[in-house]
């Protein structure tokens, strides 16, 4: 069963509040009686779409839409004005400031409900838009380019951090004894293994083909070897058949470190590259471990 949308109704008139609670009795409506209120409530919860009054005191409703849509959490969230004032002045405003719409004064159900539609349908394609752009199409995970944009960020942010790469030893034979379509599904089964060890904040790429990228913060490189040995021999345990056949597949990872004090200069890229020095040794010595470049 479809979860209903959650509505934030913002307005500081009972009357005009009970009128539309009435109308949209098939969402989850939450209110908020002042602009200082919304913005409290849009952080504690998830809201698909707004309603906001223009006319309030102490904050009215362009100030409250500015707030929102320059915060990170709240700036996709769709915003509908209630307003009496239909005045191109004012309807121009509401547009200027973030707004996405507005519904007008008295209330018109069949309008009101077309709008609340059209933009929650609106904003659901867009998600998804924006979810296939990040994510890749075989794993789900993030892809090069969102790996990089996120990393970035964090690499910035983080005095002390760790790049892993791995990579599926031997994976063109996989493609070329079995075909395609099951060196696909190896490649799913040995990301669902990586997502179920990482802990949640760490971020997970796929960089092309069957080699993958994470960065993480550990509190130790001894905490990170046991992580990445975990992946290396839950891989190597997998539990793969194609027909009759058991097939066994491996990963080779290589790890380097961002530390602050030794390497300065240092960028997201560099940090890559000796974690991938380390994956060539790791494959030089016989694939299917593990090796550090710290």
């Amino acid at each position: 069963m479809k979860k209903k949308s959650t509505i934030l109704l913002v307005d500081d008139s009972k009357e005009n509040i009970n009128i539309l609670l009435s109308l949209l009795n098939k969402y989850d409506v939450i209110v908020a009686l002042s602009g200082e209120k919304a913005l409290k409530m849009v952080q504690k919860h998830k809201v698909d779409i707004i309603l906001l009054d223009i006319v309030m005191p102490h904050m009215d409703g362009y100030e409250v839409c500015k707030i929102l849509k320059s915060n990170e959490k709240s700036k996709e969230i769709p915003i509908l004005f209630i307003t009496a004032n239909t005045d191109g002045a004012s309807i121009e405003k509401a547009f200027n400031v973030g707004g996405n719409d507005y519904i007008s004064k008295p209330f018109k159900s069949v309008e009101i409900i077309a709008r609340i539609k059209m933009h929650l349908k609106l904003s659901e394609t867009l998600d998804r838009l924006e979810y296939m752009a990040m994510r890749d199409f075989l794993t789900g995970i993030y892809n090069r380019r969102k790996f990089f944009e996120v990393g970035e960020k964090v690499f910035a942010q983080s005095t002390q951090l760790y790049a892993i790469m791995i990579d599926i030893d031997r994976f063109k034979k996989v493609n070329d004894t079995y075909g395609h379509p099951f060196g696909d599904q190896v490649i799913q089964k040995v990301v669902k293994v990586l997502e179920n060890i990482v802990s949640d904040d760490t971020i997970l790429g796929r960089m092309g083909g069957e080699e993958f990228a994470i960065l993480c913060r550990v509190l130790s490189a001894d905490k990170l070897e046991t992580i990445t040995e975990k992946m290396r021999s839950s891989v190597a345990k997998l539990n793969l058949n194609y027909k009759d056949e058991k097939v066994k597949v491996t990963i080779s990872i290589g790890i380097a470190q961002k530390d602050s004090q030794k390497y300065t200069n240092d960028t997201l890229d560099m940090l890559l590259c000796k974690a991938d020095e380390a994956l060539y040794k790791a494959k030089e010595r016989g694939r299917d471990r593990v090796c550090m470049n710290m």
